[in-house]
């Protein structure tokens, strides 16, 4: 969906709104439909970090922020994860709004992506190391470091190769 497609009358405002409702609904739907429940910690898999990064490479650090924060809010509230809502809200809105500030208007240059969407791992995996100790206990959050560089990573590679060909229709 462009601007074109419908007629060129849509501000960029609400073109942007709409987008970042989209991307929330997006994220969510596809985060809730690939989730894979990790028992040693009480947390998940999902494919929201790919959501995240797309967005926030796409639309930058604010879109970022606020597709990050509400669509991991809305997922664990949604799939009985309601424990880390709030963590998920803080976590993955930090981790949107720094990949954005980090890529800037970079993303084509592939090495400035990947030290934003890297730099975006490492914040999601301390903020549920200190979510999982919080809730549970220090090993949890220990447990949860590899379950969660592989959702990271999974999410990295996603947004990698979608970015591209998503840059051109927006």
């Amino acid at each position: 969906m462009d601007r074109k497609s419908v007629g060129g009358k849509v501000s960029s405002d609400i073109f942007k709104v709409v987008l970042t409702a989209m991307f929330i609904a997006v994220t969510v739907a596809i985060s809730r439909f690939f989730i894979i429940p990790i028992p040693m910690t009480h947390g998940n898999i999902n494919l929201c970090d790919a959501g995240i990064f797309i967005s926030a490479l796409l639309l930058g650090p604010r879109v970022g922020g606020i597709v990050g924060g509400a669509s991991g809010f809305l997922l664990d509230l949604i799939s009985g994860y309601g424990q880390y809502m709030w963590f998920s809200l803080i976590v993955h809105d930090a981790e949107g709004l720094i990949v954005g500030l980090i890529a800037g208007r970079n993303v084509d240059r592939k090495w400035i992506k990947l030290i934003a969407v890297s730099v975006g791992i490492v914040i999601m995996v301390i903020g549920y190391f200190v979510a999982d100790s919080v809730l549970y206990n220090i090993y949890a959050g220990y447990v949860g470091i590899g379950t969660n560089l592989i959702q990271g990573a999974v999410g990295a590679l996603i947004a990698y190769l979608v970015t591209p060909r998503l840059k051109k229709r927006i």
